[in-house]
C-alpha cells in the first residue's frame, strides 16, 4: 500500500517539515533506510542516522530539534514511538483477514463455531469445544476438548491447546505454543522411582493476552493457572502448574516460573529471570535480567542477582565483587603487617 506524507502525518495528528506529497510504501530502520520509506527517531543515541538516512521521512519526537542539515521530510509527533505503533496497527488492520475452512481439517459434529473463523489446513478441534466470532486458527493447530476461544483471538500455526482451556478475547498465541500440557508433578517412590501424578486442572487466560512462540503454560494439577488480562509473555518463556499471572504483568524471553507461584499486576520480568516454587511476587515488581528468586517480593520492589537481592545492595555487593583480587591482596598485606608487628 502507498500513502503520502500529508496522509500519515494526518492520520498520526503530526507536523510535517519538508514535502507533504511525499510516496511512502514502506517502513525501515533509520540506520538502513531507502527511498520511499519511513523510518523513527525514538532513541537519541541513533540520532546520528538521521543525517544521513536515505529514508523518504522520518517520525520524530516533536521535541528534537536537529543540530545538522538533514535530507529526509520530518514528521514531528508527541510520541515516534507509539506513532509507528499506530502506523503498524493501521498496516495490520488493512491485511485481507483470512475467513472460512480450509480442507483437509477436522471439525468435531459437537464443537460449535461462531461467525467468519478461520481454520487452517490440518488443524483439529475436538469434541466440545467453543470458537468465538472471528477468531483465526491457523494450519496445523490442535484444540483439545471442551477448550474455549473467545472473540477476534489469533492462534497461529502449530499452537498445542490441551483439553478443558479458556482463552479470552482479543489474545495472540504464536506459533508452536503449547497451553495446559501436564504440570511437572512427580512423587518419589521408596524404591527411588517417580510416580506421575496426574494433573486434573486447567489454563485459564483471560481477555488482551499474548503468549510468543514456544512458550509453555502448563494445567493445573487441581483448579487453574491463570493468566490475567493483559498480560505479555515472550518466545520461550514456562509457566508451571497453579501458577496466577497478575495483570498488565510482561515477561520476556526465557522467563521461568515455578509450581503454585503467585506473580501481580504490572510486574516486568526480564529475560530468564527464574521464579521458585510456592513463592508471592508483589505488584509493580521488577526483575532484572538472570535474576534468581528464591523469596517472596514485597510490591513495588526491583531485585536482581542470582539470589533476587534488594538492587541497590545488590549494586554494592557487586562493586565489591569486581574488586576481590584487589582486595585479596590487600588483606594480604596487612596480614603480613599484622604478623610483623606482634613479632616485634
Amino acid at each position: 500500500m502507498e500513502f503520502t506524507v500529508r496522509q500519515i502525518a494526518a492520520f498520526l495528528g503530526g507536523e510535517v517539515i519538508g514535502d507533504h506529497d511525499l510516496k511512502i510504501n514502506n517502513v525501515s530502520k533509520i540506520e538502513e533506510g531507502k527511498p520511499g520509506t519511513l523510518s523513527f527517531l525514538a532513541n537519541p543515541k541513533y540520532e546520528s542516522f538521521i543525517y544521513e538516512t536515505k529514508s523518504s521521512a522520518v517520525l520524530v519526537n516533536r521535541d528534537f530539534k536537529p543540530s545538522h542539515q538533514i535530507q529526509a521530510t520530518l514528521i514531528k509527533v508527541p510520541d515516534a514511538y507509539k506513532a509507528l505503533a499506530q502506523l503498524m496497527d493501521m498496516y495490520v488492520q488493512s491485511i485481507p483477514v483470512k475467513k472460512g475452512i480450509e480442507i483437509p481439517s477436522f471439525i468435531s459434529t459437537t464443537a460449535n463455531i461462531g461467525t467468519d473463523v478461520y481454520v487452517g489446513a490440518f488443524s483439529y478441534i475436538a469434541d466440545g469445544v467453543k470458537i468465538g466470532n472471528n477468531v483465526q486458527i491457523h494450519p496445523q493447530c490442535w484444540i483439545g476438548r471442551d477448550s474455549v476461544i473467545a472473540d477476534n483471538t489469533i492462534i497461529f500455526a502449530g499452537v498445542k491447546i490441551y483439553p478443558d482451556t479458556r482463552i479470552g478475547k482479543n489474545c495472540i498465541v504464536h506459533a508452536g505454543a503449547v497451553i495446559g500440557s501436564d504440570g511437572f508433578g512427580f512423587a518419589q517412590q521408596e524404591d527411588g522411582t517417580y510416580k506421575k501424578l496426574h494433573q486434573i486442572g486447567n489454563v485459564v487466560i483471560e481477555d488482551d493476552v499474548e503468549i510468543g512462540a514456544n512458550s509453555t503454560i502448563d494445567c493445573a494439577t487441581m483448579g487453574s493457572t491463570i493468566i490475567h488480562k493483559g498480560v505479555k509473555i515472550d518466545n520461550l518463556v514456562q509457566i508451571a502448574h497453579n501458577v496466577e499471572v497478575g495483570e498488565n504483568t510482561v515477561m520476556a524471553a526465557q522467563v521461568g516460573v515455578a509450581g503454585s507461584s503467585t506473580v501481580g499486576k504490572n510486574c516486568q520480568l526480564a529475560g530468564k529471570v527464574g521464579i521458585a516454587g510456592h513463592l508471592k511476587v508483589g505488584n509493580n515488581v521488577t526483575c532484572t535480567a538472570k535474576t534468581g528468586v528464591t523469596s517472596n517480593v514485597s510490591d513495588g520492589k526491583t531485585v536482581m542477582g542470582f539470589y533476587g537481592i534488594d538492587a541497590s545492595r545488590y549494586r554494592r555487593i557487586n562493586a565489591v565483587f569486581r574488586n576481590l583480587p584487589e582486595l585479596f591482596y590487600e588483606v594480604n598485606q596487612l596480614k603480613k603487617e599484622i604478623k610483623n608487628i606482634k613479632a616485634e
